[in-house]
């Protein structure tokens, strides 16, 4: 399993300087746990049975905004607050989970901070980032076109475009994985879910820092394929994105810098629809009572379609994020949610 996550790593070494390196990632988990402690990993018994397999969970819902995303802002402001240049503020656009992380991070350094969503955008995460302080702008119908929009604002207003790919973020969400392997050694196999790559990325940081051999799976949506398409192709694949449930991996257009990551490691790939990231959210919520977003119950999708591979297997599966509206949440635990007839079951 050495090969899946390594296989890459000895022809691509310029790639692989793309990662943080271990010592990067120790300074950056100093930083992190002067605001939040690590987040804890559990293997849960019933999630066991249903897989037949050592089933852990790495909880980065437990985190002060719900979500992984707030160890890349709390890394990537504390270095730009340290910066010689005045700023006049931060701007960044988002499905959530990253605005949140970069609203708290930027109020910490007592930084005004613009957040860009696309119109029909969570409420709820709309709500928390308001509730960190941001200025809240609604632009656009996905992720795409708000980021234009953001990037239009910040040369406009003279302010600070925090993207939602970068080196810099990469290095704080490496701790995750940090935490994960140190705490659960001898993992055969992990999952994670993408959207623009940074958990990913961070995962693989991690993993290579401290020389393991286990296997890092990527999982993106069915309805949202251009990552999946990109690596197949060997090449930059824009595609739309459909999914009603997993809006963290939402991404029509891959970051390069991540993409040439993942080809370059060669990872492998899972797809998942929404009615098995569903599913996988009652499992979660039935098997272990935590609240899973769409992206955040993907990896375990991912994995109990894998259930004869990882079979007796040790593996983890990381809960990205469980901000998830009321409304949408409970019909996804009645199984009323509204979902195309078009996606597969």
């Amino acid at each position: 399993m050495a090969a899946a996550a390594h296989a890459g790593a000895a022809a691509g070494d310029g790639v692989s300087a793309l990662l943080p390196a271990g010592a990067e990632i120790e300074r950056a988990a100093e930083l992190v746990y002067a605001v939040m402690p690590p987040t804890p990993q559990y293997a849960w018994s019933l999630l066991g049975e249903r897989l037949a397999a050592e089933v852990w969970v790495k909880h980065e819902n437990h985190t002060p905004v719900g979500s992984f995303k707030l160890r890349g802002g709390l890394v990537y402001l504390a270095a730009l607050a340290a910066g010689a240049n005045r700023l006049r503020g931060v701007i960044a656009a988002t499905r959530g989970n990253h605005g949140q992380s970069i609203a708290l991070a930027a109020r910490r350094h007592g930084l005004p901070a613009t957040i860009v969503v696309p119109h029909g955008n969570s409420r709820e995460k709309n709500a928390a980032m308001r509730g960190f302080g941001a200025t809240l702008v609604e632009h656009g119908d996905d992720f795409q076109a708000a980021f234009e929009h953001a990037e239009r604002l910040a040369a406009a207003e003279s302010l600070h475009l925090v993207p939602s790919y970068d080196r810099g973020l990469v290095v704080g969400i490496a701790t995750a994985g940090r935490e994960l392997f140190r705490a659960v050694p001898a993992l055969d196999r992990v999952y994670v879910p993408i959207g623009l790559g940074s958990g990913i990325c961070g995962m693989l940081a991690a993993h290579e820092a401290l020389g393991l051999a286990t296997e890092v799976v990527g999982v993106v949506s069915a309805h949202a394929r251009a990552y999946a398409a990109s690596l197949a192709e060997n090449r930059l694949v824009e595609l739309p994105s459909t999914t009603h449930l997993a809006d963290g991996m939402a991404v029509r257009t891959p970051h390069p810098e991540s993409l040439a990551i993942l080809e370059q490691y060669r990872i492998r790939i899972l797809e998942v629809t929404d009615r098995e990231v569903a599913a996988a959210m009652r499992t979660l919520y039935e098997c272990t009572h935590n609240v899973a977003e769409g992206a955040g119950a993907a990896a375990l999708a991912a994995a109990e379609k894998e259930r004869e591979k990882n079979a007796g297997r040790r593996i983890a599966v990381v809960l990205t994020g469980g901000n998830v509206d009321r409304d949408l949440f409970a019909s996804v635990l009645d199984q009323t949610v509204d979902l195309p007839r078009g996606d597969p079951a």
